[in-house]
């Protein structure tokens, strides 16, 4: 019998920590991850479903496991957004699948390129996204075609391990790792190590969920290490030393967090071990009970710096890290790279700006052979969804840029072609509630036409649904897809930033708007702001003083 002492003493409800001794399956998430690991889904893609089609695979590895290999199924057409939360995932589900090829530190070498142009041609119905985590999206991808994929990716040392799922996704880092003349340190050593260690080692496939990383010496801080799960952010100490400072727990979604520092000194020797340690806690420490407390934000929140630090130095890492400086202010007020600038070798390399990252696979073969036809050999992705051509020659970059620009591969960019972003969408995802690329192209050349003289930065972020693929709380426009009086719209978030003062905006009550009438909206606030715009004043810092009325 149970008595009133036995239930006082009956141990409390956990959270799903490992190292607490909570192993049993407290979702179907975790169920699905304890019954086979997501890496085992590879052998029975090539064995099985591949030759036997879509109709073959099993549930719990369609909507599951075969992310670990970046694979989701598309959304099936027709089925608006406001059956999105509605129907079950074998109506949303369409027979073909997203890919996402990892691109750590967006490098990328001409022959990379091509091979994934390549791809996107003949399985993908022509189609590539370039990403704001530096990656690669193709559509359309039949399941038969993905050995053949796979084959062709490896060749080449590329590789789609890992791209979605409850992993250690793809690694940013600055595309100008290793030539932009002010860098601290080049993180490209830090980035290829972590990866090789870690990057499909069953020790690190089964996270409580997804795990994004960055290691950056850029001086713009373009891999916004303010909002990745773990971020390395290069220093330099007073006596010379170089190495980085350790940010841990950002994340946004729709319980947005900023990582906070550690306050700790990262030789550039240790990076992968700390990283291993950072990941260590995540995978034992890390809330498994309720899918949407279980990103790595909430522990370090509930921890706090000082607790996770200890455990990490003394459970983890078995040392302790000395103190270290912060990372110095950000340079400029753009993070994107697009524009014309110099080498630390004395050539130059080439930012261009593609619509919301939406380009083809022809595009994709044309940007590789711009390159080449101007003596380059490496194309870099941002974290922006833009890319940069490394390594021009000085007497070649004029015929370079307007090679680009002929091909509407903007490198004299708008600042609403520049800091325009878009996630998927209503197009392909099953999560979207409106349209984001095609609405976001529109915006574009609307506010191009009756804005054009506009230069002050400005971010507009356009995403599907409440999840922030594309960063809305931290843009200085975001755009969080819902319907609005039965149409496709948005609520607006306003003021967001990243650097000097971050913060996640001001929400206005009731403020929002229709796709069809975004382009007023926006037309309308933006000139509110250059009316009353102070010397030096940025739209964010106007959104905290405005008043409402100048909102709407």
């Amino acid at each position: 019998m149970t008595t009133p002492a036995s239930r006082h003493h009956k141990r409390p409800r956990g959270e799903g920590q490992w190292a607490l001794g909570y192993h049993e399956p407290l979702n179907k998430n975790e169920e699905n991850k304890k019954n086979d690991d997501g890496l085992n889904v590879r052998q029975r893609i090539i064995d099985v479903y591949s030759k036997a089609g879509f109709d073959s695979i099993d549930p719990a590895d369609l909507r599951g496991r075969m992310r670990w290999y970046g694979l989701y199924t598309q959304r099936k057409p027709g089925i608006d957004g406001g059956k999105t939360a509605i129907l079950e995932p074998e109506e949303l589900d369409d027979r073909y699948f997203m890919l996402r090829v990892r691109i750590d530190g967006g490098q990328l070498s001409l022959e990379q390129l091509r091979v994934i142009a390549d791809i996107a041609n003949d399985y993908g119905r022509g189609t590539a996204d370039v990403t704001d985590r530096q990656n690669i999206q193709l559509h359309w991808i039949e399941i038969e075609a993905v050995p053949d994929i796979w084959k062709r990716l490896e060749a080449v040392g590329l590789s789609t391990t890992e791209a979605c799922g409850d992993t250690p996704r793809v690694i940013l880092g600055c595309p100008l790792a290793g030539i932009e003349s002010e860098e601290i340190l080049d993180g490209t050593a830090q980035i290829r190590e972590v990866h090789d260690r870690f990057i499909g080692d069953p020790a690190y496939s089964n996270l409580p969920r997804k795990f994004k990383s960055a290691v950056s010496g850029c001086p713009a801080h373009c891999t916004v290490h303010e909002i990745n799960d773990v971020a390395f952010v290069a220093v330099e100490t007073p006596e010379g030393d170089k190495g980085f400072d350790l940010w841990v727990g950002g994340g946004l979604s729709t319980n947005p967090m900023f990582a906070k520092r550690l306050g700790v000194f990262v030789r550039p020797d240790q990076v992968a071990d700390v990283y291993g340690g950072v990941i260590g806690i995540f995978r034992d420490y890390g809330y498994r009970r309720l899918r949407h407390r279980a990103r790595i934000k909430f522990l370090v929140n509930d921890w706090g710096v000082e607790k996770f630090r200890e455990v990490l130095e003394t459970e983890y890492l078995k040392e302790t890290l000395p103190d270290g400086p912060a990372p110095h202010t950000p340079r400029g007020n753009r993070r994107d790279h697009v524009g014309v600038f110099p080498q630390k070798d004395g050539n130059f390399y080439v930012g261009f700006a593609p619509k919301v990252g939406r380009l083809s696979g022809d595009k994709l073969h044309l940007i590789a052979d711009l390159a080449e036809r101007h003596g380059s050999a490496r194309i870099r992705t941002t974290v922006e969804q833009k890319m940069v051509i490394l390594d021009v020659a000085p007497e070649r970059v004029d015929a370079l840029v307007a090679d680009l620009e002929a091909n509407d591969l903007q490198v004299n960019a708008s600042t609403f072609r520049r800091q325009t972003m878009a996630c998927t969408g209503i197009e392909f995802c099953k999560l979207a509630i409106v349209e984001t690329k095609a609405t976001a192209v529109q915006l574009i050349d609307k506010l191009e036409a009756r804005l054009p003289d506009f230069k002050d930065p400005l971010t507009i972020n356009v995403n599907g649904c409440p999840n922030s693929c594309a960063r809305i709380q931290t843009a200085d426009i975001g755009l969080k897809g819902q319907l609005v009086d039965g149409k496709e719209g948005f609520q607006i978030h306003l003021g967001g930033s990243l650097g000097v003062n971050p913060g996640f905006g001001r929400k206005v009550r009731g403020l929002k708007t229709t796709a069809e009438d975004l382009p007023d909206y926006v037309e309308r606030v933006v000139t509110h702001f250059e009316a009353q715009k102070k010397d030096g004043e940025t739209f964010a810092d106007w959104v905290q003083r405005a008043d409402e009325g100048d909102l709407k």
